[in-house]
């Protein structure tokens, strides 16, 4: 018997050896299809190529897609578990054709895989073909000899694809396979049709026209091929199966689950079971293509495949933690066909557990209330939807699984109540909100939030993204549309663009379309959870509900990224230096700086800043891997991760790990941080601290850049380098020494000056000669460029030389005038230092003064009117008063 893995294998084998290019599968989010919220069939990578958009290195194609379908118009969540072919997370096999071959090629190598290769009877099979296909059902007759019978018209848009309402499109035929009259169920387009007897294998589509506008279809010049075949559904037959959920991959999950709750897997609790099997993969695999379960978009729909999963585990009375346990045999089934289950296992794993922890200890509370809720309900009566509402707002369960745990009672949900109670909640948010920006302005942005809900962020992953744009508002209102010129704000349903917070400034970049280029030159988080994207229309015209493909500045993202992840080693690294006082208390991170402020209550020597630089950099090239994983914020500070300043944190965190585990620690660096980080620390490529400085009492701020920029300025500091010696004529080596010995004979030459400048100002070798004002002695002097600092003690050594008189002195060094004032203590009764600098300083243009009676000191702006300042002390002591 096959395994699933076989028939994977032999299915891309096959196609492999027809001359198409075996193509891995693209991830569960999907990048060129802004309408989708996962991938949901294997041509989705592909979109582009079917368009003409984009183009390949090979026409032919084949491969095994990971899809997910528990949302949108493809949601089989209800379903799950309760049948024998629904899933949420299954892998759909397929081959394509790029303009190559057309309907008789396909319908030759479906028929040759599944009779020759597979060996299925063709007896056990038949065709249907769209009613007006004439073309493809004679095909079908020619190549595969089936009869009239076998081969079935269908008349109905089942049997004719399209890709939207305008765009390729085409008739499919689909491969049945008959499991035989003892099987309950009629022929496709049958009233019975939805019995088990025939199942569906195989899908072939024939994409041959081009339909716009709508009703009007013109042919493909190059019409092409995309198939499909679900691997589960395929498999249950080879194993001679007829439930998905006894195929080997899907029933070794089942034993699991069985053998982690002790339950029989074909017992009571056999729903479940295949509950868990599905759930299992769909979260496992969606996780390791980066969602992580949140309150909105992709990750609010993977918390609701978890939690139901979770619930079943509960039913069948886990007391601890056991989804997590179950991933090792997940990856054993499939780990070698997708090894980015085996790379993510440990994030799959942590993921997991985190989240059943939180929602173990809501499920109680939770199920309680249900219980005494529907206890107080008369049979057949819907619990009331603010009951409803009260669990999903207080107890983190989702409409769907207050449904599902209410399944097999005889109480539904009062679904209009709950919107109502959803809808008053989103009013009271409204009414409480208190906005910094214009009321008008918020008022779009709430109506927006109502209408769309939280803007998908796919910044962690990927860079350019398609997009459907949701809002264009224009002088602070929404508009339908804008041209060329306008300066706009635009909304995106997902976006890989960045809004500013937590330090990080926003992102800039394009949005395109044919035809239409926007510049965008920041982006804002609004409300908490719309990105807004502000920029200006260089060419076309931005429309609502146009696709679009959101591109961010690739250097300019990569640079604010190694400034932000520096700032968490630096964090680190402080606190080490420093002590555990050291916390954040503001932040940017730029792309070409960083500045990080501290509690600190001293500067930083500069031992200190080269210790704290030289242990980021050893971090960095180091190179180990940067992490991240969701979990609640105590478990977060419990692990020693440290919160960052200016961030809002709700029960769920995102924590950022950096630099090698640690004995009893996780990593070097822990932190909770909803930015974006680079993979590696090495990509952060240098470190270098620019300057230390004070902020305020308490706080010091570091500046530094990374990369590119500290490359920069390493050398620019080198030049510098380069040029001090080539002017001092020494190696850059020698050049410190020299530069030491220079300035000491400055210092020399400067005390030497000063010497004799005193010396000049002071009379020079022939002593102190003193003129009568009023009978007291005066020493008044301008003595130029002596530095001000020399006039104090200078005209204290003239006061004693004088014996009895008045000492006044102006400096003009610098262009800036300083004046002192000495009295002798004999005089001090009736003179006063004070008022003589003042008169000298308003001389000068200045103003004030201040000391004491016996030495004072002033200054003035106007240094050419020394000599006016030393009249005017002269003409202070002339007065009859001084006398």
């Amino acid at each position: 018997m096959p395994t699933t893995n076989d028939i994977r294998a032999a299915f891309l084998d096959y196609f492999a050896a027809n001359g198409h290019q075996i193509v891995p599968s693209s991830s569960l989010v999907p990048r060129n299809d802004p309408t989708l919220l996962f991938t949901n069939a294997g041509m989705v990578q592909f979109k582009n190529v079917f368009t003409g958009q984009e183009t390949r290195p090979y026409s032919r194609a084949t491969t095994a897609q990971k899809v997910v379908r528990a949302g949108g118009k493809h949601n089989d969540l209800d379903n799950v578990g309760y049948t024998a072919r629904h899933h949420t997370f299954f892998e759909m096999m397929g081959n394509f054709s790029f303009g190559d071959y057309f309907k008789a090629e396909a319908i030759e190598f479906a028929w040759t895989l599944i009779t020759r290769d597979f060996g299925l009877k063709p007896e056990r099979l038949l065709a249907t073909v769209y009613a007006e296909d004439e073309e493809a059902a004679g095909l079908w007759r020619k190549i595969t000899g089936l009869s009239d019978d076998r081969i079935i018209r269908i008349a109905t848009a089942d049997n004719f694809w399209r890709m939207g309402d305008t765009g390729p499109c085409g008739p499919c035929s689909e491969i049945f396979y008959d499991h035989g009259p003892d099987v309950p169920g009629g022929p496709p387009g049958s009233p019975d049709e939805d019995g088990d007897r025939f199942v569906e294998i195989w899908n072939l589509v024939f994409m041959q026209f081009f339909e716009d506008p709508p009703g009007v279809r013109a042919p493909l010049p190059r019409p092409s091929i995309d198939t499909g075949m679900g691997l589960e559904r395929f498999a249950a037959i080879l194993q001679g199966k007829r439930d998905n959920y006894d195929t080997d991959t899907m029933r070794a999950l089942i034993l699991a689950s069985a053998d982690a709750t002790g339950q029989d897997p074909d017992g009571p609790f056999r729903a479940s079971h295949r509950v868990v099997a599905d759930h299992l993969r769909s979260t496992s695999f969606l996780i390791a293509d980066g969602v992580l379960p949140s309150k909105d978009g992709r990750g609010y729909v993977l918390r609701r495949i978890m939690r139901r999963a979770m619930r079943h585990l509960h039913m069948m009375g886990t007391k601890e933690t056991v989804f997590h346990k179950l991933v090792p045999t997940l990856v054993r089934q499939m780990g070698a066909a997708y090894p980015e289950l085996v790379q993510a296992e440990g994030l799959i794993r942590e993921t997991m557990r985190g989240e059943e922890e939180r929602f173990k200890a809501m499920l109680e509370r939770g199920l309680a209330l249900l219980e005494d809720e529907t206890g107080r309900l008369g049979d057949g009566r819907p619990l009331p939807g603010d009951v409803a509402f009260k669990l999903y707002d207080t107890f983190g369960f989702p409409l769907d699984l207050t449904q599902d745990a209410l399944r097999g009672t005889s109480h539904a949900v009062d679904v209009e109540g709950f919107d109502r109670a959803m809808q008053m909640q989103r009013a009271r948010a409204r009414a409480a909100w208190a906005g910094s920006g214009d009321t008008a302005t918020e008022t779009v942005w709430f109506e927006a939030r109502d209408t769309f809900g939280a803007t998908e962020f796919l910044g962690y992953t990927t860079e350019q993204a398609e997009a459907e744009i949701q809002a264009v508002v224009h002088d602070g209102r929404p508009v339908t549309e804008a041209g060329a010129g306008a300066q706009v704000e635009i909304l995106l349903n997902q976006t890989p663009f960045y809004g500013e917070s937590g330090g990080q400034v926003g992102d800039t970049g394009l949005i395109t379309a044919p035809g239409l280029r926007i510049a965008v030159t920041d982006t804002q988080k609004r409300l908490g959870d719309l990105l807004v994207h502000s920029g200006t229309i260089i060419e076309g015209t931005a429309r609502v509900g146009q696709p679009v493909v959101a591109s961010v500045d690739h250097e300019r993202r990569g640079a604010i990224r190694a400034h932000h992840s520096a700032t968490h080693l630096l964090h680190e690294a402080l606190r080490r230096q420093l002590g555990p006082h050291v916390t954040q208390k503001g932040s940017l991170n730029a792309p070409d700086r960083l500045r990080f402020d501290i509690s600190q209550p001293r500067p930083l020597t500069p031992e200190e800043i080269a210790a704290v630089e030289a242990e980021v950099n050893a971090r960095i090239r180091e190179n180990s891997p940067v992490t991240t994983r969701p979990m609640s914020q105590d478990e977060a500070i419990d692990l020693g991760a440290m919160a960052l300043f200016g961030e809002k944190y709700g029960d769920e965190v995102r924590v950022v790990f950096m630099g090698a585990p640690e004995p009893g620690r996780a990593a070097w660096s822990i932190e909770l941080c909803g930015g974006t980080h680079v993979n590696r620390t090495g990509d952060i490529g240098l470190f270098r601290i620019t300057s230390e400085s004070g902020v305020s009492a308490g706080v010091r701020r570091i500046e530094a850049v990374t990369g590119r920029t500290a490359e920069q300025a390493a050398v620019a500091a080198d030049q510098r380098l380069q040029q001090i010696a080539a002017m001092l004529r020494v190696s850059a080596a020698e050049a410190p020494e020299r530069l030491a010995a220079i300035l000491e004979e400055r210092r020399v030459m400067e005390r030497q000056i000063s010497d004799l400048q005193r010396k000049l100002a002071g009379g020079g070798e022939g002593g102190v000669a003193a003129e009568q004002v009023n009978g007291v002695g005066l020493i008044a002097r301008n003595v130029g460029d002596l530095p001000a600092r020399e006039l104090k003690p200078l005209a204290d050594s003239l006061r004693q030389q004088i014996g009895s008189g008045v000492v006044v002195l102006v400096s003009t060094a610098e262009d800036k005038a300083s004046v002192v004032a000495a009295v002798t203590s004999d005089l001090t009764d009736r003179l006063d230092a004070v008022q003589m600098v003042r008169a000298a300083s308003a001389a000068m243009g200045g103003k004030g003064g201040g000391g004491r009676r016996d030495m004072a000191q002033a200054g003035g702006p106007d240094a050419a009117r020394a000599d006016a300042a030393l009249e005017a002390v002269r003409g202070l002591l002339a007065a009859p008063t001084a006398a």
